[in-house]
């Protein structure tokens, strides 16, 4: 794909996370070299380069990453802050190893490089007490993060697996992140016209559109919530008890209201990934909670409870 069009704040910070260790390590590099090495023109380099010249510690007198350009050679020196050792709490430390990894995963980083070997440190000092997630690279994801960076509209071919399906997509890229393992794209899609999350392994093609727009603000979603705000995903109706209402502190919810005027009985209103999860939840839950929508679950409590019924009269009988 040619780099066209502006980038956003976002990604150009992302980015540098992968740049600066990479040229402090270095200490002195041609500019046109960095470019090359980084997928980008030299005019992007130097502007990145001139935010990163903008960062640093209060109070910001000498606490300011050095970077200059000069002749055509970029020269970066460390800050002192990177002289001293940090001092982390476990979340601290966890949280920093997560996001160095998944910055791992962007164009131009090197796994044996100064991100890596310190990520490598890092993952060694905390030692075995955290988990550390290896995220999986979709084949597309390079295609799609240069089209964030140049702000470039793609036609993606989507799969839904709710449904079974795979529907064609027009999308205006804004960002890609990672959260529980997985990619996403956060994406303007015009199908729906709102701003949606799409599941990096489940886009199926992508293709260029050759139209360009602007950047806009934009926050990544809450990583607790984000994936049910989807309108994508299934809703069902239940009609829960209200001995039963514990089930919303502990389940994401779009609504609750009472069913009729001082009913003893709610109509909950949930997002559901997929039917399985909802057969487990209404066994959890028990024969007095009812499916009122969508219609082709209304009988799924039942059939659930006599499969597992019927499963349990053969495993009685072979004993």
């Amino acid at each position: 794909m040619a780099r066209t069009g502006a980038r956003s704040a976002h990604v150009r910070l992302r980015r540098l996370l992968v740049m600066l260790p990479w040229l402090m390590e270095r200490g002195e590099v041609p500019l046109s070299e960095m470019a090359t090495h980084f997928a980008l023109s030299e005019a992007e380099v130097v502007a990145d380069l001139e935010l990163a010249a903008m960062c640093g510690l209060p109070p910001f007198v000498d606490e300011l990453i050095d970077v200059f350009i000069d002749d055509g050679l970029v020269v970066a020196g460390i800050p002192r802050v990177f002289t001293r050792p940090l001092r982390l709490t476990a979340p601290e430390g966890f949280g920093l190893l997560a996001a160095g990894r998944a910055a791992m995963a962007l164009p131009g980083a090197e796994p044996h490089g100064a991100l890596g070997r310190a990520l490598d440190k890092l993952a060694t000092t905390l030692g075995d007490d955290g988990v550390v997630v290896d995220l999986v690279r979709p084949t597309l994801v390079d295609d799609v993060v240069a089209a964030v960076e140049m702000g470039e509209r793609l036609s993606i071919t989507y799969w839904t697996p709710a449904r079974d399906e795979a529907t064609e997509r027009v999308v205006a890229p804004r960002a890609v992140f990672a959260d529980g393992g997985n990619w996403y794209l956060l994406a303007d899609d015009e199908r729906s016209g709102d701003e949606r999350c799409f599941r990096l392994d489940r886009v199926l093609a992508v293709a260029s559109t050759g139209i360009i727009d602007a950047p806009r603000p934009f926050t990544l979603p809450n990583p607790q919530r984000w994936f049910t705000d989807d309108p994508d995903i299934d809703r069902a109706t239940l009609l829960v008890p209200n001995d039963l209402m514990w089930m919303i502190e502990r389940y994401p919810v779009d609504t609750v209201t009472p069913a009729a005027p001082d009913s003893v009985v709610s109509a909950v209103v949930m997002p559901v990934t997929s039917e399985q999860w909802l057969r487990r939840l209404l066994l959890r839950l028990g024969p007095t909670v009812v499916v009122s929508a969508p219609e082709r679950w209304s009988h799924l409590a039942a059939d659930t409870a006599r499969s597992v019924l019927a499963r349990y009269d053969v495993v009685s009988r072979d004993n």
